[in-house]
């Protein structure tokens, strides 16, 4: 073949390449997602760069700084009219700027800050070997009972790691409800969800039960995702596309072309219906919707407990955002085939997360079963499909992910010699022990069941007004018998923390440092004043409620 030829080639080969336009990305509109995976980088360099003995202070200020910096972006933004009148698609038509996405951010960099603040917890178990201890592992990649953790325990060692773990989640976790689309929320799912596997297996104490929940996690995790990730091939090839405008158009048949190599699929209801199932499978799954809610109480038991408060918060949070994203963006055309199945997966979540519960006997398991029952109640504002199940969701959203990390906080604090006592049984008269703490832990409680002059209330008024609202009045009826059982549970903590005798070997109150303080108060200040005058945030939860498309 001639140069000549071969340089033809190579100009007719290189000619279009020319016309690649550069991808337009708005910065500043992702501002708070950028200031923490940025922040999570920079955790990264002082893992490989600091002195051990100052990591802890850098990751702790450089994990609070970006949380608070990402938080005053999202406020900036939701000032700047991003949430209502300038509500757009951003980023090449990958991440929506809307009142939704920005109101759940700022929940998740709230719960994300007392998240740090309960991590960097250092002085609840004694000194070991003259240096303070936090709930991580002081190598976690060393044996449990080894030498080499022996040694890691006596040199002073801290999984500072967990930090740059926890930030890279909470990046995962900003993207996942403002993806609009499919392959954006995808990998969303994977940059939380990794971290969190890790983070879960990091326990100080406990270390093979820890462990033992992050495999768990990490195989039923793993399923889901392949679930998900099957589900949005299948949805590609209905609609030929992955973007969730596209594939509403499709659904609601207002298409204007179609691309001739995908004519034959496109259009196929099985493909739809499958499709939209396992990727709604997906997202149930990292809600703990019953059936997919197994792996539940086993993670949140053998986790540490800081990771479980803020997994248990920041993760729902996350997950019920693309939930709401995808079937009222994606599938409102669907609503006669997803809402009979969100009536079954609520009716069978809200039961069996509130009767299984009652023959718990680990209050961390309790709280598992109890969070289970909440995601059936929060189904329930979901199945409404009208604006105002949306700003429910949003409401009840923000307000039990301040009483979940608060009440994991106070779990911490109750210790034996052992580390955390977390068997029920000896949480017996510890309100005669710590009068304070008990009434903290009852005041959580008292909200999780939904008790007037608690957030908790305020959020369930407002789920099951909007849910009968919708014209599902039948699923309020057990909604409000489940919280009913639910009460049954929450109300025996409270009357074994302060009517019965304590037994003489109980276990101690810890005194926290500042931080866990901080979040236990800002959990208590949280509880009472969404419960007290709901108004005012009900109203925000409102006005964010409105979807892009």
């Amino acid at each position: 073949m001639s140069t000549a030829a071969v340089h033809n080639l190579w100009t007719t080969a290189a000619d279009p390449i020319s016309k690649i336009d550069a991808p337009k990305i708005e910065y500043g509109q992702l501002s708070p997602t950028l200031i923490v995976i940025g922040a999570a980088l920079i955790g990264v360099l002082i893992e490989a760069f600091v002195p051990r003995k100052s990591r802890y202070y850098a990751q702790v200020f450089v994990s609070v700084v970006a949380l608070a910096a990402a938080f005053a972006a999202v406020v900036g933004l939701a000032a700047g009219g991003y949430g209502t009148t300038k509500a757009h698609i951003a980023a090449m038509g990958a991440i929506a700027v809307d009142g939704p996405s920005l109101f759940l951010q700022g929940t998740i960099l709230l719960a994300g800050l007392l998240g740090v603040f309960t991590f960097a917890e250092r002085r609840l178990d004694p000194a070991a070997h003259g240096n303070r201890v936090d709930s991580f592992a002081a190598q976690a990649a060393s044996v449990p009972g080894s030498d080499s953790e022996k040694a890691a325990v006596k040199a002073g060692f801290t999984t500072t790691e967990a930090f740059p773990l926890l930030l890279f989640a909470v990046g995962g976790m900003l993207v996942f409800p403002s993806a609009n689309d499919l392959l954006t929320l995808f990998v969303a799912l994977e940059v939380f969800s990794l971290p969190l596997y890790l983070l879960c297996a990091l326990a100080r104490r406990k270390r093979l039960l820890s462990q033992e929940a992050a495999v768990k996690y990490f195989l039923l995790g793993a399923f889901a995702s392949a679930f998900t990730l099957f589900g949005i091939a299948l949805l590609y090839g209905y609609a030929g596309s992955v973007s969730y405008a596209a594939i509403a158009r499709v659904v609601e048949g207002t298409v204007p072309s179609v691309d001739p190599a995908l004519a034959n699929t496109m259009g196929n209801d099985a493909l739809l219906l499958v499709g939209a199932a396992m990727v709604v499978m997906g997202l149930l799954f990292k809600v703990a919707a019953v059936p997919f809610h197994m792996w539940t109480p086993d993670v949140y038991q053998g986790a540490p407990t800081p990771v479980t408060g803020f997994m248990a918060a920041a993760t729902k949070v996350a997950a019920f955002g693309a939930l709401l994203r995808l079937l009222y963006v994606v599938l409102p055309g669907m609503r006669w085939d997803w809402r009979p199945v969100m009536w079954a997966v609520a009716i069978a979540t809200m039961l069996g997360g509130a009767i299984v519960a009652i023959t718990q006997t680990d209050i961390k398991r309790l709280l598992a079963y109890s969070s289970i029952a909440h995601a059936g109640f929060i189904l329930a504002g979901v199945i409404a499909a009208t604006p105002d199940g949306v700003s429910s969701v949003l409401f009840y959203l923000a307000a039990y992910s301040f009483v979940t990390i608060g009440a994991f906080a106070v779990v911490t604090l109750v210790r034996d010699a052992g580390g955390e006592a977390t068997h029920l049984s000896k949480w017996a008269g510890l309100g005669r022990r710590s009068p304070l703490v008990a009434a903290v832990f009852a005041v959580f409680l008292l909200a999780f069941a939904g008790i007037p002059l608690t957030s908790g209330f305020a959020g369930k008024f407002a789920v099951f007004k909007a849910a009968a609202e919708g014209g599902a009045t039948p699923l309020v009826v057990i909604g409000v018998i489940s919280s009913a059982i639910a009460a049954f549970f929450y109300i025996r903590v409270i009357v074994l923390m302060f009517f019965s005798e304590p037994r003489p070997e109980g276990p101690t109150v810890a005194v926290p440092s500042p931080l866990t303080m901080t979040a236990i108060a800002a959990g208590v200040a949280v509880t009472l004043v969404l419960g007290v005058a709901p108004q005012y945030f009900l109203d925000l939860a409102s006005q964010a409620g409105v979807f892009v498309r």
